[in-house]
């Protein structure tokens, strides 16, 4: 266990209507599915506590060899934060995690952004003298996700509190705490029982430390029901705001990991080939309306396609972009509301996508639109959606092309940790001012003409912090939206109204985790459905800020997954 003096490492988003919210708070992976297939459908009630405490060791045993065999994207992102006399805690500076968690061996990630922009720049936050100074590293907020490595009755005292209901799941509290000879690392807290198989769904503690010399981060970390009884890690969050030593300073910051992807070895499975029903020759029919060979206009625009298609499909296969759904619907209403205001005639069509990172950013892949999970988290209304997409479809329409050697599919077979390295969608400045000047015409031609101070609002406090989250605003697959004091869409920034950050009906950007709800078993996105909350002081605006989670909970029937929990930043 390393020294908290060299690191902070714990134990392990005509005309159409769309749907987009303008309140700020409605915005078989390894070997787990063979066994889960075996657990049985319903467990015996416990006859008492002990026996209780007996079923969640050997359940929480079972979770950590079904863990090691799965493999899911894990993403942390981190904000370290100062107090403001008038704000209350406000970031000062953010780090940004991304991997593939491996508990085969130990605790430790597999990383898919490029050790040079990524893994080699692990910077040292907060400093608190000469002499002193602290490092977040990655593994240990992954290492989160396990309440134990080695969970015995002997190591441990538990004490009953109460029952309570997690959304629709009804759990046993207990607390939990590591007898005297215990030894380091062992966790001190709380869990919650689920009352039907005896999964541990939440546990919010530490990890306790002996020395002095060591200290742990405290952490919230949540499993989700994803296949009948089997439970896997979905969010942590972590925050600390007070001494560890007289002697250290403050650490004071705030945390979110999540994970996804865990079925993403399924999702195009090579038996799916033994699936498809074989006509015999003369009853088949070529159904594409093409009879002669294609013009050579229209083979350009194919081997273009054929370019994006391969893109998309590899990001989608690495479990960085979602599957198609109701976000992506959302997201071509507004870009449909564009191309028809303004008579525009795009071949082929445009599509639209979400990347499921949290840092902010947009980019076409050909005539796909392409926006980050994070990014549709934090837009506070459909106008300031609209100005994004707007800028992506300019250089659809300017005619700004992907680079076709993405047609040549065997350029795309490369690990996944190299992703970052090997694609690169960003375009040159040039392109980029053709393309907010083309934006602005198309907006000036659309419904959201006469809406569009809140875009600018959301430009002005973008900027604002873009050197404060640099982190959070850093592009690694596009064109960044600010980069040191220049800003996309500019002219809509100096026509915005004055940025009034204490009145409460002025909503400027959202916190992250506002709009899109992820599943992290099949990686698809919908919109968060919980109802606004009216803000009672300013403080809660949280723009671009990291909050706790706190998820619905639901169990997943035995006929499928008809069922998943919900999440939203707490108000």
């Amino acid at each position: 266990m390393r020294s908290l003096r060299t690191a902070v490492l714990p134990l392990f988003a005509f005309i159409l209507v769309s749907t987009w919210g303008l309140s700020q708070d409605a915005g078989g992976a390894g070997g787990a599915s063979q066994d889960t297939a075996n657990q049985p459908s319903a467990t015996p009630a416990a006859g008492s506590f002990d026996e209780l405490i007996g079923r969640v060791v050997e359940r929480e045993h079972f979770f950590n060899e079904q863990i090691r065999g799965l493999h899911p994207l894990v993403e942390t992102y981190i904000q370290s934060l100062k107090n403001d006399d008038e704000t209350g805690p406000v970031p000062v500076s953010d780090q940004y995690f991304l991997g593939r968690l491996d508990l085969g061996v130990g605790t430790e990630q597999r990383f898919s952004l490029d050790q040079h922009s990524i893994l080699s720049k692990i910077n040292v936050v907060p400093k608190f003298s000469e002499l002193y100074s602290m490092r977040f590293l990655p593994g240990g907020f992954a290492q989160m996700v396990l309440l134990d490595q080695d969970f015995q009755r002997k190591y441990y005292d538990f004490t009953y509190v109460h029952r309570e209901f997690l959304g629709e799941i009804r759990c046993v509290v207990i607390d939990v705490q590591p007898k005297k000879d215990a030894g380091d690392g062992r966790f001190v807290g709380r869990i919650w029982v689920e009352d039907q198989d005896y999964n541990i769904v939440r546990f919010n503690g530490t990890y306790h430390a002996h020395s002095r010399e060591r200290q742990y981060l405290h952490f919230d970390s949540w499993r989700l029901n994803m296949r009948p009884g089997l439970w896997l890690p979905a969010y942590v969050y972590s925050e600390e705001s007070g001494d560890h030593a007289k002697d250290r300073g403050t650490l004071h910051f705030k945390a979110q990991t999540r994970l996804w992807g865990y079925d993403l070895q399924n999702m195009s499975r090579n038996e799916s080939f033994t699936e498809i029903m074989v006509d015999s020759p003369q009853s088949v029919r070529d159904q594409s309306d093409a009879t002669e060979d294609a013009t050579p206009v229209q083979s350009e625009r194919m081997w273009e396609r054929e370019a994006e298609d391969n893109a998309i499909e590899r990001l989608q296969r690495a479990g960085l972009v979602a599957p198609t759904g109701e976000v992506d619907q959302v997201m071509q209403t507004v870009v449909n509301n564009l191309i028809f205001t303004n008579n525009l005639n795009i071949q082929p069509e445009v599509r639209t996508r979400v990347l499921l990172t949290t840092p902010l950013e947009s980019f076409t892949i050909g005539h796909t639109i392409v926006l980050s999970r994070g990014l549709l988290d934090v837009l506070p209304d459909e106008p300031s959606l609209a100005m994004v997409l707007a800028h992506e479809l300019a250089h659809i329409a300017l005619g700004h092309r992907l680079d076709t050697k993405l047609a040549f599919n065997d350029r795309l077979f490369f690990p996944d940790q190299q992703t970052f390295e090997r694609l690169d969608f960003k375009h040159d400045p040039a392109e980029e001012e053709a393309a907010d000047k083309k934006a602005l015409e198309l907006l000036a031609n659309s419904p959201y003409k006469d809406k569009l101070g809140s875009a600018g609002l959301f430009l002005r406090n973008l900027q604002q912090n873009a050197t404060i989250l640099r982190s959070l605003i850093r592009a690694h697959l596009g064109t960044a939206l600010a980069n040191g004091d220049s800003i996309r869409m500019s002219t809509l920034v100096t026509t915005a109204p004055p940025l009034e950050t204490r009145k409460t009906d002025q909503v400027a950007a959202l916190p992250l985790g506002a709009r899109i709800k992820l599943d992290p078993w099949s990686s698809r996105v919908e919109l968060v459905k919980t109802k606004p909350v009216a803000l009672t002081t300013f403080r809660e605006k949280m723009p671009f800020e990291i909050t706790p989670f706190f998820p619905y909970l639901t169990r997943v029937s035995s006929g499928g997954t008809d069922k998943v929990a919900e999440t939203a930043p707490v108000k």
